[in-house]
């Protein structure tokens, strides 16, 4: 598991470093000149501050260093500023920022098995880092290919819409917010054993692909006309219904049944009709 280190501060290692060196110039010059086991103790005293300035450590605000000793997780030091470490330790680099991955587009089958067109964008950070250093090679390639996967398994779980599959609760054009909540659940269940936190996942983009997509478009259309045209009628019926009430209840003209026939074929062609039906006077009786 991931330990949190706080070393000590590094300005005083700093310091010590810099008075070795400085000892170290005046020490060998002196001794080439009067004694050398002084030039010997200036050379060790270099060697020294070389040591010291390898424990040095900078850390950048968002920013944190995994340390190991000899093959060995020591722990991750994530406050940022001057410290010193043990220079045995080695250091591995690792930004804590939130990053931004715009997957390619995807050409997948959905549930229905059309060919569509799937992108996302995903927000996500390093919150663990042993894992990010040890449970994976390399933990951004690991999120690349984990988020194609997850990708590619959305898009065949949910049908691009409800054209072919009338029951489907969920599709991938009308989905919204949940598809993207099974998104992130599904790239935070694949990721986690990283170290890896997704922020947040959307889809960017979305649609058939190309060799279906005309048909699929006129299909679109055909399916809204009819429905259309179900309203239309529905509400053509209502009407009718409505007038015949009406001339019955206010006795404004008697008809038999062959006229109400026909004054329902004329209402119905006049509201139902894409055109304006053109008016025809009747001066004559109704009646032979």
């Amino acid at each position: 598991m991931e330990k949190n280190l706080k070393p000590m501060s590094g300005y005083v290692a700093l310091l010590i470093s810099i008075l070795l060196l400085f000892g170290a110039v005046a020490l060998f010059f002196t001794g080439m000149q009067y004694n050398p086991f002084l030039s010997v103790m200036g050379v060790l005293c270099f060697i020294l501050a070389i040591f010291f300035m390898k424990g040095l450590m900078i850390i950048q605000p968002n920013h944190s260093r995994v340390l190991n000793f000899f093959g060995k997780y020591v722990g991750t030091v994530k406050e940022n500023g001057l410290f010193f470490i043990n220079p045995l330790y080695s250091s591995q680099r690792m930004s804590l920022r939130s990053e931004n991955l715009q997957g390619q587009t995807l050409k997948v089958n959905d549930k229905m098995g059309n060919p569509i067109e799937i992108g996302v964008v995903i927000v996500w950070k390093v919150g663990d880092t042993y894992k990010a250093a040890f449970e994976v090679e390399r933990y951004t390639d690991f999120v690349k290919m984990q988020s194609e996967a997850a990708v590619r398994h959305l898009a065949m779980s949910f049908p691009y819409d409800n054209l072919e599959d009338d029951h489907a609760p969920i599709t991938l054009r009308e989905g919204g917010d949940k598809i993207n909540q099974i998104l992130e659940q599904e790239l935070t269940d694949r990721l986690s054993k990283a170290g890896i936190v997704i922020q947040e996942a959307r889809i960017s983009h979305l649609a058939y692909a190309s060799e279906i997509a005309g048909a699929m478009l006129q299909r679109q259309q055909a399916t809204a006309i009819v429905a259309a045209r179900a309203k239309i009628v529905e509400g053509a019926v209502g009407m009718v219904d409505m007038a015949l009430k009406k001339l019955s209840e206010e006795n404004i003209v008697e008809l038999d049944d062959e006229r109400k026939a026909a004054m329902v074929s004329n209402l119905m062609v006049v509201l139902c009709g894409e055109k304006a039906a053109q008016p025809i006077l009747n001066a004559g009786t109704l009646y032979n």
